[in-house]
């Protein structure tokens, strides 16, 4: 293996999957959010550059094959598990995230079951932009926490009937809560949407896979 910068960047990206959990466990909120939402915008941006530049510099390798795929569902599988524990099991959220967790390791056990011919399930390019769809919408997400949690700092203290005013408009917002808690709505809406249409493209590709893969589901098979 040689360790080309598209390998590296595909590295950095699969280290970076645990890391969304590190960041919960030694920061506080919103900054643990921060952090997250960051690590999945370099994740984006890693997951677009390593293909290109492996394929611009004619650096594309059986390690980055390998790798980069396993990589993408690891920052999406671990992000997916944060997420909904921290959504209160938020049915909007947990249904489509528990489609693509079935959906990722119903593919991987695939791929394993066929062996030396699972190079039938290679990575189709739909595939490709249901993964980066995946990355955005775990951006929204965490971003949804980040604002909700500046709600929380601005208004602590008010008490509930205070700051339910506040929010309302029946009193002045005069520590700008308002801002903040219309972006936690929207990011929460942007990312749920999404979340959902990931789940189906993730979904429709996880069949299109199963489909190719029927000829050697047969008795004395290909």
């Amino acid at each position: 293996m040689t360790w080309t910068i598209p390998n590296i960047l595909t590295t950095l990206r699969l280290l970076a999957a645990p890391g969304v959990v590190v960041m919960f466990l030694y920061f506080a909120r919103p900054w643990a959010d921060w952090f997250a939402m960051l690590l999945f915008i370099g994740a984006a941006i890693t997951d677009y550059f390593d293909g290109y530049l492996a394929r611009l510099w004619k650096q594309e390798s059986r390690f980055g094959a390998m790798l980069d795929p396993i990589a993408d569902k690891a920052m999406v599988v671990i992000a997916l598990l944060v997420i909904t524990g921290f959504s209160g099991m938020d049915p909007w959220i947990l249904l489509p995230a528990t489609v693509i967790i079935f959906r990722e390791v119903f593919i991987s056990g695939l791929r394993e079951f066929l062996g030396d011919k699972g190079s039938v399930l290679k990575v189709t390019v739909l595939a490709k932009y249901k993964t980066f769809l995946q990355m955005i919408t775990m951006t929204f997400l965490f971003a949804k926490g980040v604002f909700q949690h500046e709600v929380f700092d601005r208004t602590y203290g008010m008490g509930y009937e205070l700051a339910d005013k506040v929010l309302t408009g029946q009193v002045p917002d005069e520590v700008g809560v308002l801002f903040y808690a219309r972006a936690a709505e929207v990011t929460w809406w942007i990312g749920t949407v999404l979340l959902w249409i990931a789940a189906a493209l993730t979904l429709w590709t996880g069949l299109q896979y199963f489909a190719k893969s029927l000829p050697f589901f047969k008795d004395g098979g290909q």
